[in-house]
């Protein structure tokens, strides 16, 4: 990682507004915060610190919703991640980092894209509908740190309230991030910026929190997609660019 207060500054600042998002809408701390990471620490880095970051808030929002997970219909989303994840591993080690940007960009930006229109896809139903969306996120998850929008569009498709989506992209979040950090290994931060990483989540969780009384979930989803695409278009352009 880059040495500097400056550069220490933004990332607590990334991850607080990548915590705060996620706790307003249920979604979007990796949408969010993985192309700004990216942007600052470098493709490797920048997507396993979202992977970490994404799993602990993940784990937060189960901890009081663990009994309204369904597990039986959470196996084939978490045992088809399990499979592609190492896939996504390899892919994120052995290509150049503009062609990393550009694919994060590139993933970030047609995920943010596809849950915005809440695409219908007669094959993301069913068991085999959970396995393909599985499988694509746990690619997209170790290889851009953006596995959820590919659940979100099964979700959508399953016809799932967002009550009966939150734990369980919660519960899934843990589980493949989990499998992400473990196949490519923690970030080699320092101690105190693992603190103010922390701190951060700490922080965004008690601010998103606030927010959601005052902010419909509707806008406040939009938002956050609206920003996820903007940071997946800069990073996107800057990979072509250093191509």
């Amino acid at each position: 990682m880059e040495s500097g207060w400056a550069v220490v500054l933004v990332l607590g600042v990334i991850v607080v507004v990548g915590a705060s998002v996620q706790r307003l809408a249920g979604i979007g701390f990796a949408l969010v915060a993985a192309p700004a990471l990216v942007l600052l620490l470098g493709p490797a880095e920048g997507v396993v610190l979202a992977n970490c970051a994404a799993g602990v808030i993940s784990a937060v929002g189960l901890a009081g919703a663990w009994r309204q997970v369904r597990l039986a219909a959470m196996v084939p989303l978490v045992a088809a991640a399990a499979c592609t994840v190492p896939a996504g591993a390899w892919v994120a080690a052995h290509l150049s980092e503009p062609v990393l940007l550009a694919g994060v960009g590139a993933l970030v930006s047609m995920a943010a894209l596809l849950v915005m229109r809440g695409a219908r896809v007669p094959a993301l139903r069913g068991v085999k509908g959970a396995v393909a969306a599985g499988a694509a996120s746990g690619f997209m998850n170790s290889s851009a740190g953006v596995g959820g929008p590919a659940v979100s569009l099964y979700a959508v498709n399953a016809g799932w309230t967002v009550r009966e989506f939150v734990p369980n992209a919660q519960f899934y979040g843990v589980v493949v991030n989990a499998f992400s950090v473990t196949a490519k290994g923690l970030p080699q931060l320092t101690a105190p910026v693992w603190l103010l990483v922390a701190a951060g989540i700490a922080a965004g969780s008690v601010i998103g929190k606030a927010l959601a009384q005052r902010v419909p979930e509707g806008p406040a989803r939009l938002a956050v997609l609206l920003l996820a695409l903007a940071g997946g278009l800069t990073t996107l352009g800057k990979g072509l660019w250093s191509l």
